[in-house]
């Protein structure tokens, strides 16, 4: 037995804060989650794919990601502010900042493992997603959230394995985010399950009943595990 789930990690959301910081701007031992996949995508020990599916099919490069992010030059016609008042032309160029992801999609497997009679996950991808924009750079109407590009997590966990994060709880306990991703540290929502329609939650419940139907999924989840046992 096994479902497919996708889920989404709000960085806002204070259990992930550990996820999120330090920022970009910082100068620090330590990393946030989205410098430690790019810092490893640069230097191209870990591969990015499109963010057209969740296939793991179509490998990304720098540029294109950034191309993605925003980050595009732009010539504008400016007028000048002595006489003769003429214009001219100039250009803006618009730079991609990891600090504008605002989240991180989960695609992962919940299945029955026979040999040991107990539900577990096995993470599949990591997609950090950032707000839509128009020509203009103003986020869009609805803050739509769209991933940057896909990462297969099994390629990147010795990469997670080996990046410290910061622990609230002990400062003498070192965490890593594997241990954040295999522990279920962290805080998160069911957006879509596998089913017959391809559909997401949003395409069928709205509001309070969306998170509702959230919910209702990962307690489907829990309680499968339970009614296989008799007490």
């Amino acid at each position: 037995w096994s479902k497919r789930i996708w889920r989404v990690i709000d960085l806002q959301e204070r259990i992930n804060l550990p996820l999120k910081f330090p920022s970009s701007k910082q100068t620090k031992d330590r990393k946030n989650l989205m410098d430690v996949v790019m810092d490893a995508i640069s230097e191209g020990s870990l591969t990015p794919y499109s963010f057209e599916d969740d296939e793991f099919t179509k490998p990304l490069t720098v540029k294109e990601i950034e191309g993605r992010g925003g980050s595009r030059s732009d010539t504008v016609k400016m007028q000048r502010p002595d006489p003769p008042y003429d214009e001219y032309d100039t250009i803006i160029a618009r730079e991609f900042s990891r600090d504008k992801v605002i989240g991180f999609r989960v695609k992962e497997d919940w299945f029955f493992d026979k040999q040991r009679s107990v539900i577990d996950v096995r993470i599949i991808g990591l997609a950090p997603l950032i707000y839509a924009v128009d020509e203009t750079g103003a986020v869009r109407e609805g803050n739509i959230k769209i991933p940057l590009f896909w990462v297969y997590y099994p390629e990147a966990r010795r990469l997670f394995a080996n990046s410290e994060v910061f622990n609230r709880e002990n400062d003498a306990e070192r965490r890593t985010f594997d241990d954040i991703f295999q522990k279920r540290l962290f805080g998160s929502y069911v957006y879509k399950e596998s089913n017959v329609y391809d559909r997401r939650i949003e395409d069928y419940k709205q509001g309070l009943s969306a998170l509702l139907e959230s919910e209702k999924i990962k307690l489907e989840i829990t309680n499968f595990e339970h009614d296989m046992w008799e007490f």
